[in-house]
């Protein structure tokens, strides 16, 4: 064994493996890198670390105090990516390669810190209201509540983004207040021991948050119960075995999967070989082959092309994967590096085997394949390969086969439907894209492909100077796929951190609901105190704090001025014969006017501790107001917010969320809304 480090697992909070086991070769030039390590995990001592340590540490943080750890987490991270960088190389991937796996990671942290930041509240529970009225007297009503679950997340991921595969799954994980136990693939499995071992240093994370195992997970999933979750990123026929263990079904343990994806992409009929759209087709399928050498759970393996530009398509496509340069990423020049080992060179190599009985070499090692730098021979390099299907609806080849790889089959429609018809043929996928110019075509294919793939990219000459291309997953947006491709989701934005949330319906009164959600639910008993709401500082205002204002009679004179103030002279503010023959049968007020009276009716017009109003939601109009009706306004304190920020001034604040009821002479309701204010808190 040679003199190369074993790496360890993160269990209950020590480092764990001094004996080496397999060793992990660098994808250059074959060199050991690291061994994994021998001993076994105490997968009951991990779970119960998390359960208990890893869980209390989350739970004393909040929604709030988590997304900002996850943005301090990220930061850490970027000042010290130079050595996952210098370590990645070993992985056979280029610079750009790395980007994608180091420094999309860390954007995955910060924008799921933005998330957390300004779509969550404080505390450890999210209210999905509004609350549902169940009863006729407004006595009984129901609602939504997300809470973090009492157990831990398994997450099991791919070989081939080691780092940003994990800080995927972690970021909506941590944000939810669950603890996670991350296994990464054991081929490249030293890098993401190496950034573990990063954010364990830098004492961000409370002890048991994450825990890290390297090698198999044992006993791990048969210890799992209804609490916990299991993820999985890898082959189809692993998520099929997984699915299926017996303690998962026996459990109801909730299992998502990210499988094999045939993903493809549709030259649109409309394009032509002189158009801009043709030439992005071309770059988008060589790009998304050689981007970390086709090692992409998105890249492009099916490329459907109308049967007249097959010939043009085949050559431009040649033209430009014999420029593409292979080789060590160090040496200048090289534009695609290694697969990430040598056993998945081997099998990409006999799933190309397999295409070529259904498929026709268009290009590939034959065509001055020759690596670039010292002991390549010794790497994991493999020839960028374009097949050709014979028939492109015959079973099994490009629709069944995933090679792994920098390999890509074309395979030729006649029309629309028969594009689509042939996209639905790889049986679900993460993504599919679409380049024309047409919108037709657009409108037409983008509902039908939309049931069989996961996200769908329509890619033309005015996106394509924004697009982040075919390949590339964002934190914002969903993530997975139907069928082949899991059937899973990640990603998404909040939808991930509710992904990690247990939901749960709630039924009671109003005020026993608003007591659970720490959110003003209408119809709950308010406080009303002599003290104005806007003049309390944001610690002192409490959660159904309410003013209810004096009366306010609307005349025409109202009218007038607002619309002439506004510009807004809307035949139903003004024209009386026409307003008569309405549905409403009279002259009514502007909406926006109803709106501001409202607010001249609550706002305390002193300097205080309500900084300024930055945002309206939910705003409803619900009933005309009429020349002669009466209207009064409730304000009542609906949620509090802390972000822990401060004004440019230094001064510290806190979001506040009010709750207004405009209401006529009748009691009728004729506005709602939430009015979203800064508060100043309280100088210590």
């Amino acid at each position: 064994m040679s003199a190369a480090p074993t790496l360890q697992s993160l269990i209950a909070g020590r480092w764990i493996g001094q004996h080496g086991a397999q060793p992990l070769r660098s994808a250059i030039d074959g060199h050991v890198l690291g061994y994994s390590h021998e001993e076994r995990p105490d997968f009951a001592e991990a779970l119960a670390w998390g359960r208990q340590q890893g869980r209390n540490g989350l739970m004393a943080l909040d929604f709030q105090q988590r997304a900002a750890r996850l943005k301090a987490l990220a930061l850490y991270l970027a000042e010290r990516k130079e050595q996952l960088y210098a370590l990645s190389h070993h992985s056979g991937a280029t610079r750009a390669d790395s980007w994608i796996d180091i420094e999309g990671g860390n954007a995955t942290l910060f924008s799921y810190a933005g998330i957390g930041a300004r779509e969550l509240p404080s505390g450890n529970l999210v209210h999905e209201g509004p609350a549902i009225p169940l009863g006729k007297q407004g006595r009984f009503a129901g609602s939504h509540i997300l809470v973090p679950r009492a157990g831990v997340a398994v997450h099991i991921n791919a070989f081939n983004f080691p780092i940003w595969g994990m800080l995927e799954k972690f970021a909506p994980t941590f944000l939810a207040g669950m603890p996670c136990i991350v296994k990464p693939a054991t081929a490249t499995s030293y890098l993401t021991e190496a950034v573990v071992r990063l954010i364990d240093e830098s004492g961000l994370l409370p002890s048991g948050a994450l825990q890290l195992v390297i090698g198999g997970t044992g006993d791990l999933l048969e210890r799992l119960d209804g609490q916990d979750l299991v993820t999985f990123t890898g082959s189809a026929d692993t998520a099929a075995k997984l699915r299926v263990t017996p303690n998962l079904i026996r459990n109801s343990v909730p299992f998502t999967a990210e499988a094999d994806s045939l993903n493809c992409s549709i030259l649109g009929p409309d394009v032509s070989p002189d158009s801009e759209e043709f030439e992005l087709y071309i770059k988008e399928v060589a790009r998304e082959m050689t981007t970390k050498a086709g090692q992409k759970c998105t890249a492009i393996r099916r490329a459907i092309v109308p049967a007249k530009h097959l010939d043009a398509v085949a050559t431009r496509l040649r033209d430009r994967l014999g420029k593409v340069v292979v080789g060590d990423p160090s040496v200048e020049g090289v534009r695609m590096g290694a697969l990430a080992s040598h056993a998945q060179q081997a099998d990409v190599g006999e799933r190309v085997e397999q295409l070529l009985h259904s498929c026709d070499l268009l290009f590939g090692a034959r065509d001055g394949f020759e690596p670039r730098g010292e002991g390549v021979a010794n790497g994991a390099f493999f020839a960028p390969t374009l097949l050709l299907a014979r028939d492109a609806h015959a079973e099994g080849g490009a629709h069944d086969i995933e090679a792994f790889g920098p390999v890509s089959t074309l395979m030729t429609y006649e029309d629309l439907d028969e594009a689509l018809e042939l996209a639905a043929r790889g049986k679900g996928s993460l993504v599919a894209s679409l380049i024309t110019a047409d919108r037709a075509v657009a409108a037409k294919a983008v509902p039908v492909a939309a049931a069989w793939h996961g996200r769908l990219l329509v890619l033309d000459a005015e996106a394509a100077t924004e697009s982040t291309g075919h390949g590339s997953p964002l934190p914002q947006l969903k993530h997975g796929g139907p069928g082949r491709a899991g059937g899973g989701e990640e990603l998404g934005g909040l939808r991930a951190v509710k992904h990690y949330l247990q939901r749960a319906a709630v039924q009671g009164s109003p005020s026993m609901l608003m007591a659970v959600t720490g959110e003003y639910v209408r119809g709950a008993e308010v406080i009303e105190t002599e003290v104005h709401p806007f003049r309390r500082h944001f610690e002192d205002l409490r959660i159904g704090e309410s003013l209810l204002t004096h009366r306010r009679t609307v005349t025409e004179a109202d009218l007038v001025n607002f619309g002439c103030l506004s510009g807004d002279h809307f035949y139903m503010h003004f024209d009386e014969i026409a307003a008569r023959e309405s549905q409403f049968g009279k002259r009514i007020a502007h909406g926006y006017f109803v709106l501001s009276a409202a607010a001249g009716l609550f706002v305390s017009p002193a300097p205080g501790p309500v900084l300024a109003n930055y945002g309206l939601d939910n705003l409803r109009f619900i009933n005309p107001v009429g020349i002669g009706d009466t209207i009064q306004a409730r304000l009542t304190c609906k949620r509090k917010i802390d972000q822990g920020k401060k004004s440019p001034q230094g001064i510290p604040q806190g979001v506040v969320a009010w709750d207004v009821e405009v209401t006529n002479q009748l009691g009728e309701l004729v506005a709602s809304y939430d009015i979203l204010t800064l508060v100043v808190k309280k100088e210590r």
